[in-house]
């Protein structure tokens, strides 16, 4: 029991930002499962409603809070707002696009965009979260990377180049954040089944090369990833810094 209670994350609250589904939502019910307050973040406030409802059925404490990550006007008053309520305890910067394209075809504006997303706002509202963090000198911040935050793949260009500079932000936070008690550390999510891989999951093929190619030999179950979260958020990681955890089934592994 005592080892148990490594990983209850009772009266802690943690933001999970692009939470109204996928790899967002799972991990947000992985930590309100293990006893935390969750504040679900999206841009879509009907979506959020919608998670938070079904979260709530589960008996987990869980609250909507819609707004823009990439806009720090915005953020800066959304995380104002929600420490109003209590502090952060725990920041998972969740949210991303994706765009599939030929670097030779891809236009100006969609590179911006995605990396505006994957990338500068783990920037911004890791920055406004970790200045309340470092007053209280305590602190759990889980950035998303991914599989390629390691490797390339034709045709996600944006994603990879921010997935990759993700990883190395996390780090740099660590350097900068571990001596004021904050624990700043990643997980590199590989294929699961998402609205950002629908192109791949529907594709035969594809599925066909990744239970070839992945030791595991399946796609990820979105549930697969609660376990890392609730580790890196939890007392029991309280010695794990700069870390990326990857969560691939193996990909990383082998060649």
């Amino acid at each position: 029991m005592m080892a148990l209670s490594l990983f209850d994350l009772s009266g802690r609250k943690a933001l999970v930002t692009g939470a109204s589904r996928g790899i967002g939502f799972s991990i947000a019910t992985g930590l309100g499962r293990a006893g935390a307050r969750v504040v679900l973040n999206g841009r879509d406030a009907a979506a959020l409603d919608r998670a938070v409802a079904t979260l709530r059925e589960e008996g987990i404490d869980a609250a909507a809070r819609p707004f823009d990550v990439t806009d720090p006007g915005a953020v800066e008053t959304a995380v104002a707002a929600i420490e109003a309520e209590g502090p952060i305890d725990i920041l998972v910067n969740n949210a991303g696009v994706q765009k599939r394209q030929l670097i030779v075809d891809l236009s100006v504006e969609d590179w911006r965009r995605v990396v505006e997303t994957n990338l500068d706002a783990v920037f911004v509202v890791g920055q406004a979260v970790a200045r309340r963090m470092l007053t209280r000198r305590a602190g759990k911040i889980i950035n998303i990377c991914s599989l390629t935050s390691e490797v390339g793949r034709a045709t996600i260009a944006p994603y990879s180049a921010s997935k990759g500079a993700v990883k190395m932000l996390t780090k740099t936070m660590c350097a900068e954040w571990a001596r004021h008690g904050i624990q700043v550390n990643g997980i590199g999510p590989g294929w699961f089944k998402t609205e950002l891989n629908r192109a791949l999951v529907e594709d035969p093929a594809f599925t066909t090369w990744l239970e070839a190619r992945a030791p595991i030999g399946r796609w990820g179950e979105l549930e697969e990833l609660q376990g890392a979260a609730i580790f890196l958020a939890s007392p029991a990681s309280s010695y794990v810094n700069g870390h990326v955890l990857y969560v691939d089934g193996g990909v990383t592994a082998v060649v």
